[in-house]
């Protein structure tokens, strides 16, 4: 049975405590809107896996209250980073597999100002962590540094690129330009103000080569999906808004992410790679069949990973890739329409399934400013440390 989205919503990304609200508030201004989009009462809604990370047990039930007391089932997801993408693949999976007609994916995070994590004094704690192994790969290569360890350990992955491949700070540094500045057209978007390649590599070190620009900041919001059946489709008449869920896969580290002590390995480049094989394989299409692309750029770096782990260019050609202008309006693939987790914002439950908004709006014809021309296919990448990578295509 196929799976569709229908109706989408979210709230706008932004810095932390600028608003004075609380997880469920952003629950029901993105829930509400996605319900609205798909013309659906939660009253419809059979199953809702609701995704987060920082909140209590059954937080999800607290935030989907506010749409409703119906007594349907409610999933707590909690995947690192791919918090989001994995909310909606539980849904699509509910209605895959007949148990369900409609469910609701949603996604949130009310964060707290400042990076993640900790600096070389709170080292210790990796050791009972759950990506201990990950930044053991890390500190064997590199060493522990009093800086955040997450810009820390894909840092050093774009030193490793760098000194393999030739990759240029510059290159780096696109990435982060081209992500402002389609982030400008984004009235979601946490930041919409404009930099030069220059004015990244000016702006302050985070973890060398990784200036603040290129770093996705912490962020509150939420995104919201509908997802039916194509029965339910059909008997709501909802044709022209449904856009299908046409393969999607989630990956976990094997030995590959380990075995070689690189930093590129233990983010995730493997990951990344066999979800994309088993999503082209399953949908029958590759890199070159898709029109646009919201992937996981946490930092620059990734972006320039994610090429090659999608198949857009070979190994080591990313850098190169992303100057050429290949990957925004104009080339051959627009990649983060949004702004990516750059400039759009990085609440980390809400990210896969802001992904899924902005390429359901895409494929509708409804990004405004935004608009990739004769967008048909869509595709979502969503990664998380510890690890889990989700990939999604999305087909009109």
């Amino acid at each position: 049975m196929k799976a569709y989205i229908v109706g989408v919503g979210m709230t706008k990304f932004e810095k932390p405590e600028t608003r004075d609200w609380q997880y469920w508030d952003m629950v029901r201004e993105a829930g509400t809107a996605a319900l609205a989009d798909a013309s659906v009462a939660y009253e419809d809604v059979q199953q809702a896996a609701v995704g987060y990370c920082f909140q209590a047990s059954t937080a999800g039930q607290r935030a989907v209250y506010e749409l409703g007391l119906t007594g349907v089932p409610v999933y707590n997801v909690n995947n690192n980073c791919a918090t989001g993408s994995t909310a909606l693949m539980m849904a699509r999976q509910f209605v895959e597999g007949g148990g369900s007609d409609c469910v609701l994916a949603v996604g949130f995070e009310k964060m707290a100002r400042g990076s993640l994590g900790g600096g070389a004094d709170g080292a210790s704690d990796f050791k009972t962590s759950p990506v201990a192994r990950h930044y053991g790969i890390m500190a064997a290569a590199h060493g522990f540094e009093m800086t955040p360890p997450t810009a820390q350990i894909f840092g050093n992955a774009a030193r490793e690129h760098m000194e393999r491949y030739g990759t240029t700070e510059a290159q780096l540094a696109a990435v982060a330009a081209k992500n402002h500045r389609h982030s400008a057209g984004n009235p979601y978007a946490q930041f919409q103000d404009l930099y030069t390649v220059d004015e990244v590599l000016a702006a302050k070190t985070v973890h060398r080569p990784l200036t603040r620009l290129q770093c996705s900041p912490t962020s509150d919001g939420a995104a919201a999906a509908v997802v039916v059946s194509e029965r339910f489709v059909e008997r709501h008449g909802l044709g022209d808004r449904a856009v299908e869920i046409a393969a999607q896969a989630m990956t976990t580290d094997t030995e590959a992410s380990f075995a070689s002590g690189s930093c590129i390995d233990a983010v995730g480049l493997p990951m990344s790679r066999e979800s994309a094989r088993q999503v082209y394989e399953a949908a029958g299409i590759g890199a070159g069949d898709l029109d646009v692309i919201e992937l996981h750029d946490c930092f620059s770096i990734n972006e320039l990973l994610t090429y090659e782990a999608l198949g857009l260019c070979g190994e080591g050609e990313s850098g190169a890739l992303v100057e050429s202008g290949a990957t925004t309006h104009g080339g051959r693939w627009v990649v983060n329409p949004s702004g990516g987790l750059i400039s759009k914002g990085h609440p980390l439950g809400a990210t896969g399934i802001a992904q899924a908004a902005e390429l359901t709006w895409q494929l509708r014809g409804e990004a405004g400013p935004r608009q990739v021309p004769d967008a048909r296919t869509g595709l979502a990448h969503n990664i998380g440390l510890g690890g889990a990578a989700v990939v999604t295509l999305l087909r009109r």
